[in-house]
């Protein structure tokens, strides 16, 4: 055993029990968290939240945000900070039955403060660069030296998946992220009150995280002996995953939860695919194995699989239901890392390579050539390069873009493009220009906003000149604003500016 883990000699190397905590329940001496000075971890942790929300930002200034899912999300919270109903015109859903996040009730007091959609930029930068601290101190109580906690941490912000999520728009399950890990934190230091608050903020930030809690209260209950902590991630989880499923989100969607779509192939309801799991296992090993699954799994472990060890999977038992789920769904965003559906897996990942660390194993054990192979992981798997390619298609419309929604001067009804639709999401009605648009319908319209070149999801650049031409002909609407391919028609008896006060072109 290396010098790092004399002191875990009492460690058992094999089975659930592998990461039995030394006797004491106090974290080790940090350096620096006693004293004036800035630890280089929670100093590296704000200046990657800093990157993170300073990315967001220029990809939404560039109009590379989406009505789906910012502009849900901003919408629905901007709703509620002014008192009215949260229901998201354009996704046709009350924001409670999406996923039941009830986490935005609380998000929206930010907007009474000042309605603006940097709030949720700004929690997600901080929630995922923030999870570097738990994953930190948790390492340092499993009794893994400063240096190799500290790389633990750079691990973490390194891994492709934080980048990425990032930049896919904003979802209130980021905020899960280290709280996750905190719970974890909270039940080895046996501190059940805070634990239980971080298992009540996760069931709040996204209803099928209830089946997360759940293996994690299963992995703490056998394999951690944390009695307390599982049996109140149990019965929590698996109150909240019925309560929500099966009263909260019909309710509020007049609908089964929006996702079940994804696995048709395992039935129509929940409670027709949790049969079919345990009746129809051909069914379920069939949509298993597959290619696209085999690489899914080889993108999650492959920036940490250095320290994963068969002997120390017990932690993965927590990643088991959004694994499972990722991998029977029929959707490819669900198999990949560039969006937020493996974000669970990742704190089991990383106490998966703490616990084999800890009892002395792992490919790689230093830590530098650590941080090398995870520099190199998110060099090949995030999606930096995005902002020199696909996020500059939209740059010579941007000005005119941006001079158009500043013309929109009041919170009245607005139909517009993708692109442009999460920089207009405060008012009550918002909709999306898309092929199904019915032209009969435009005089419920305050403001029309459209780009030609760049129509957005849902259009074309035929169907946006046809809808120019019908609203052209239409003398209740007026053309105020044109250039660069980008229109912005008021009706005329609504309008507050006139064609004096425009830069036309």
């Amino acid at each position: 055993m290396t010098d790092e883990n004399s002191a875990l000699s009492d460690y058992r190397t094999s089975g659930c029990l592998s990461m039995n905590q030394p006797s004491d329940q106090t974290f080790p001496r940090i350096p620096g968290v006693n004293s004036l000075k800035v630890h280089p971890v929670i100093l590296i942790t704000i200046i990657s939240s800093l990157v993170l929300l300073g990315c967001s930002i220029l990809r939404h200034e560039l109009f590379q945000s989406n009505a789906f899912d910012l502009g849900i999300f901003d919408n629905g919270v901007y709703l509620i900070s002014q008192g009215q109903k949260p229901f998201v015109a354009f996704r046709g859903i009350h924001i409670f039955g999406d996923h039941a996040a009830w986490i935005l009730y609380p998000i929206a007091l930010l907007y009474k403060i000042y309605p603006s959609v940097y709030w949720l930029l700004g929690i997600q930068a901080v929630a995922l660069a923030g999870g570097a601290i738990p994953t930190w101190l948790l390492a340092l109580k499993a009794g893994l030296k400063p240096d190799l906690a500290g790389a633990i941490a750079g691990i973490y912000l390194l891994y492709p998946l934080v980048f990425n999520v990032n930049l896919f728009d904003f979802h209130p399950e980021v905020i899960a992220l280290p709280l996750l890990l905190g719970a974890v934190l909270m039940a080895r230091l046996n501190q059940i009150p805070g634990f239980t608050v971080a298992i009540v903020l996760i069931l709040g930030c996204k209803a099928v995280l209830a089946l997360t809690v759940m293996a994690l209260g299963f992995w703490l209950l056998w394999c951690e002996n944390k009695r307390k902590a599982g049996i109140i991630a149990i019965t929590s989880g698996l109150a909240w995953f019925l309560i929500a499923t099966f009263v909260i989100i019909p309710h509020f969607s007049g609908a089964a939860p929006p996702a079940i779509g994804r696995y048709d192939i395992l039935g129509n309801s929940v409670g027709e695919i949790i049969t079919n799991l345990v009746l129809k296992p051909e069914i379920v090993l069939q949509q298993l194995f597959t290619l696209p699954n085999l690489e899914y799994v080889v993108l999650l472990i492959i920036p940490v699989i250095w320290g994963l060890s068969p002997r120390h999977f017990a932690p993965l038992i927590g990643a088991i239901p959004t694994l499972v789920l990722n991998l029977l769904s029929d959707s490819q965003q669900q198999k990949n890392l560039t969006q937020q559906y493996g974000l669970p897996i990742l704190p089991f990942l990383l106490l998966g390579v703490i616990s084999t660390l800890a009892a002395g194993r792992g490919w790689l054990r230093s830590p530098r050539k650590m941080i090398v192979w995870s520099l190199i992981a998110f060099l090949a798997l995030a999606k930096y390069g995005y902002f020199w390619s696909r996020y500059l298609k939209h740059i010579d419309t941007v000005s005119a873009t941006r001079a158009a929604i500043s013309l929109v001067s009041t919170q009245g009804s607005v139909l517009t493009a993708d692109q442009i639709t999460s920089h207009l999401t405060h008012r009550s009605i918002v909709m999306l220009a898309t092929l199904d648009t019915e032209l009969q319908n435009l005089s419920q319209f305050k403001y029309i906003l459209l780009n030609r070149s760049y129509p957005g999801w849902g259009s074309s650049p035929e169907f946006v000149s046809e809808l120019i031409q019908e609203l052209k002909s239409v003398p209740q609407f007026e053309l105020l604003y044109q250039r660069d391919g980008v229109f912005l028609f008021v009706q005329q008896s609504r309008k507050g500016l006139g064609k004096s006060d425009l830069n036309m072109k």
